[in-house]
């Protein structure tokens, strides 16, 4: 956005913004974690296309007005503006890996912020010469429990899971 102020936003920010209205906290959280915004009209959206404010309530259990109420606050807050007026979601396919005959490994960090997670576990994943579809990583300023999800063609082989257990920078592996 040209000329438009830059803000540094983590997910503290949103905590901050919602700490005196939890159920409105709860209403932010979801949306991000979810890749909904909100439009200028102060309407929850998934790529442009309007969700009604009575299903993302009844998705967490809320009242429609604290849906509202909550994105009304997003566009008077300029940094939850920025991002919220600009977030996209994109397709997760880790929830089809078997219809698509394709394998996940979710890699846990020992911490997030460190550089070179996503290399480390990519370099194994293709010096095995596996074709990587998909790479998904929450972003560790705004996910509470930050993940690297590698998707490939095929099986993954035990020897890949093995070395990136061994990486330096793995907590732990799920498969």
């Amino acid at each position: 956005m040209a000329g438009a102020k830059s803000y540094p936003f983590m997910w503290s920010d949103i905590i901050r913004e919602f700490s005196d209205s939890p159920s409105q906290g709860r209403v932010a959280r979801f949306l991000l974690e979810n890749g909904f915004g909100v439009n200028g009209k102060g309407r929850i959206t998934c790529n442009s296309i309007e969700i009604p404010a009575t299903h993302i309530a009844k998705a967490i259990g809320t009242d429609r007005r604290v849906v509202d109420a909550t994105a009304r606050r997003i566009l008077n807050a300029p940094p939850l503006r920025e991002v919220f007026t600009n977030i996209r979601a994109t397709p997760d396919l880790s929830q089809l890996t078997v219809p698509l005959g394709l394998s996940s490994i979710t890699i846990l960090p020992q911490d997030a912020r460190e550089k070179g997670i996503v290399s480390a576990a990519v370099g194994v994943v293709s010096g095995k010469n596996l074709t990587i579809r998909q790479i998904f990583v929450t972003d560790p300023q705004l996910s509470e429990e930050p993940r690297l999800v590698i998707i490939v063609e095929g099986e993954i082989p035990g020897e890949v899971i093995e070395a990136i257990r061994k990486l330096p920078q793995v907590k732990q592996v799920i498969l």
